[in-house]
């Protein structure tokens, strides 16, 4: 039998670690070996990042639900306390979109939490 070479699909995996590293400063975009470090590295921290994405923005709709509560006259855990007693089953996010959105409206959910209470 004829020997395989592996030319073609080296030459492939190279090209691929290029794009993806295309944009990079200096030799890590020009260089396989560098571009290939690169671009796990950018891989791990693509990975962290979206971790670290949804612990930020969980943390944002917190702040936003907490500084409405106050002007209703509860703090963020007695609000979510009083909520969980009430059976109104709405997520942080929806909260959040309803305390910059919806004034009036999170002012009744407010009540509605006060008087589970």
């Amino acid at each position: 039998m004829a020997r395989v070479k592996g030319a073609m699909m080296s030459r492939k995996r190279r090209n691929k670690v290029l794009k993806a590293a295309k944009g990079y400063w200096g030799s890590k975009s020009k260089h396989f070996k560098m571009a290939k470090q690169a671009v796990m590295k950018s891989g791990n921290y693509a990975y962290i990042g979206r971790k670290q994405k949804k612990r930020e923005f969980r943390s944002l709709w917190i702040a936003r639900i907490s500084a409405q509560a106050k002007v209703n006259g509860m703090n963020y855990s007695t609000l979510m306390h009083g909520l969980k007693k009430a059976g109104v089953d709405l997520n942080r996010k929806m909260l959040a979109e309803i305390a910059v959105s919806d004034k009036e409206a999170f002012a009744a959910i407010c009540e509605t939490a006060k008087a589970a209470l």
